[in-house]
């Protein structure tokens, strides 16, 4: 049965802003069904014309982008919350991939809707432009690392931001969380090589920082994590849920 909007479970969390009453409203027509798939199942394929919008109320994924010749580009790793196909919804066509990663329970939106909701709620597409703002910020932080980082650094910032997204969700449970991708998608996601990225993560292990295996990371040592990957540690700023 699908959930309603009034017992989102994501807006109990204090990560997301709240509802006004007329925004309630909307969303509970905007919203037009769930859909629940496996794992390792396509959502949206770049180049694809969806009808839909997806919030995602469950699950972990990955948005990538394939280059000519076959390499892939992990741009960044789903989470719930997360609103996706907007790309779609404004340009036409998607311009990179998502896929799931476990199993996921996906929120379904009418494209079609999406100009109902910058004619007549301007605060709701003013969070639209948010969330894209916030993607292209972080965008430009993992640009920054892929490029000026070394191999040591990007992981340990790889694995300090995922963990802190995970938190800022109730995701962990003190210092471990699930996560369920593989070692191709954050080599992917960084543009290093699958053994470099092996090595770094055992690297990482043995100097007591952080330790992913079955499916879980565990920082061992989150202070010096944060030294390591020369990151700012922030609280992370309250966003809107679509």
């Amino acid at each position: 049965m699908a959930v309603k909007c009034d017992n989102c479970p994501l807006r109990a969390h204090d990560l997301f802003l709240p509802f006004t009453a007329q925004e309630a409203r909307f969303m509970k027509g905007f919203k037009v069904g769930e859909l629940t798939i496996d794992a390792n199942t396509p959502v949206l394929m770049e180049g694809s014309n969806a009808a839909q919008l997806y919030t995602v109320l469950s699950g972990q994924g990955v948005r990538y982008k394939t280059l000519d010749r076959g390499q892939r580009q992990v741009i960044s790793f789903v989470f719930p919350g997360d609103f996706i196909g907007l790309q779609a919804g404004i340009t036409g066509e998607m311009g990179h991939s998502v896929e799931s990663s476990t199993e996921m329970t996906l929120c379904v939106f009418d494209r079609s809707e999406i100009w109902t909701l910058f004619k007549s709620h301007p605060d709701r597409a003013f969070d639209l432009t948010w969330l894209s703002a916030t993607e292209e910020m972080f965008l430009g932080e993992t640009l920054a690392t892929i490029g000026q980082r070394t191999a040591l650094e990007a992981v340990a910032w790889a694995m300090l931001r995922l963990f802190q997204r995970a938190e800022a969700l109730k995701m962990t449970t003190a210092n471990r969380m699930p996560l369920p991708f593989r070692q191709q998608d954050l080599a992917d996601a960084l543009g290093l090589s699958l053994v470099h990225t092996n090595k770094t993560l055992a690297k990482l292990k043995d100097r007591g920082l952080a330790l992913w295996q079955d499916g879980v990371l565990t920082l061992q040592d989150r202070d010096g994590l944060v030294a390591m990957a020369g990151a700012d540690v922030k609280e992370p700023q309250a966003r809107p849920l679509i």
